[in-house]
């Protein structure tokens, strides 16, 4: 628990974060994380014992189907559409010399 934010704290995380917090701003950065530090305390008084840890605040489930093959091997109707094909598949013009 820390009970006052000082400037070595907001130069710290400021650090951390790669922020460089001007002397203008040290004032309203001290008061938000004041804020947040006596949001935290008021959660620490909260009792959790009884309170499962979890990962996700939903379930999660797989959401995939089984990889079912559909269209089947359709190689002539796919080459149909080809400029030019040879041995059964697309025949294409050289590109490296």
């Amino acid at each position: 628990m820390v009970n006052k934010i000082t400037d070595e704290i907001i130069d710290y995380v400021g650090n951390l974060a790669k922020l460089k917090i001007s002397d203008d701003e040290k004032e309203q950065t001290r008061k938000d994380m004041q804020t947040i530090m006596d949001y935290i305390d008021i959660l620490n008084e909260l009792d959790t014992r009884k309170v499962e840890p979890m990962f996700y605040i939903f379930p999660v489930h797989n959401v995939f189907r089984e990889d079912v093959i559909t269209n089947g091997d359709d190689k002539a109707h796919m080459l149909a559409n080809a400029p030019k094909q040879k041995d059964g598949q697309y025949q294409v013009p050289k590109t490296v010399e």
